[in-house]
């Protein structure tokens, strides 16, 4: 599909128990379908019971206790169904899904889908802002969390780390940058424009670790940092997937 043709985007956030893709789960998950005027046009909402604790450090960030999981969220098999199925579906009508830092959104919900025994979401488009916003300003000051990004384009973040808003934020930035970013990278396609995102995400975290090095920045256990480098899902350890010739994840 022509990038300048895309009318509808389908944004995506989690919130979970952790920053640990492949131990973590979804606590919280957010699509809304968001035309070019900004509007959602439809929306969905999950509030799991993930199965484990959630430690308080996670729901101080997004308000969700295990208390109030186990008293009014689904199953955790229920919950990963709809969103995986949720997604597929917008697959399937041509709507390229838009997560902010979605390395980490794509990677936890295969995951889960895996540990659910539901077939991953392999073959998608995704439009990550955060990734387009570093390619196009590379040497911009400041951080670049979401709510720094909104403010960038305009734009006020309220409510962070709650999964509408912040689904619903990706997707106004992204608007405002797919074009232009299209443009001035001479991309027509979603295909052209999600190869770019993937070789983009690799070469900002290769330039990421070098500076580390550089710097002489290490671990808290003295080893050297290192950044994850796949896009838009990050390989499952030991078994990369491979159709006909071609790695899966791309």
């Amino acid at each position: 599909m022509l990038i300048n043709q895309v009318e509808h985007l389908g944004v995506f956030d989690t919130e979970t128990t952790g920053v640990d893709v492949e131990n973590d789960r979804i606590v919280t998950a957010y699509i809304g379908i968001m035309d070019r005027a900004g509007t959602l046009v439809e929306k969905f909402e999950w509030l799991i019971d993930p199965g484990i604790p959630i430690p308080d450090g996670a729901a101080a960030v997004h308000g969700v206790s295990t208390e109030k999981a186990q008293a009014d969220g689904v199953p955790a098999l229920d919950g990963v169904t709809g969103i995986v199925t949720k997604l597929r579906e917008l697959v399937e009508k041509g709507i390229p899904i838009v997560a902010f830092n979605g390395r980490y959104d794509m990677t936890i919900t295969d995951r889960e889908a895996r540990r659910h025994g539901i077939d991953p979401l392999l073959h998608f488009h995704l439009i990550d802002p955060f990734v387009i916003d570093k390619q196009q300003d590379p040497y911009r000051k400041g951080k670049r969390k979401l709510v720094n990004v909104a403010e960038h384009y305009g734009y006020v973040l309220e409510n962070a780390h709650t999964a509408d808003a912040d689904a619903i934020m990706a997707g106004l930035v992204a608007w405002k940058l797919i074009d232009d970013t299209a443009t001035r990278a001479g991309l027509t396609t979603l295909d052209q424009l999600h190869a770019a995102q993937i070789a983009w995400a690799r070469e900002q975290a290769t330039g990421l670790e070098s500076y580390f090095r550089r710097v002489g920045k290490l671990n808290d256990d003295g080893t050297p940092i290192v950044i994850e480098k796949e896009w838009p899902v990050v390989f499952v350890p030991d078994e990369v997937a491979v159709d006909d010739g071609e790695l899966m994840f791309v």
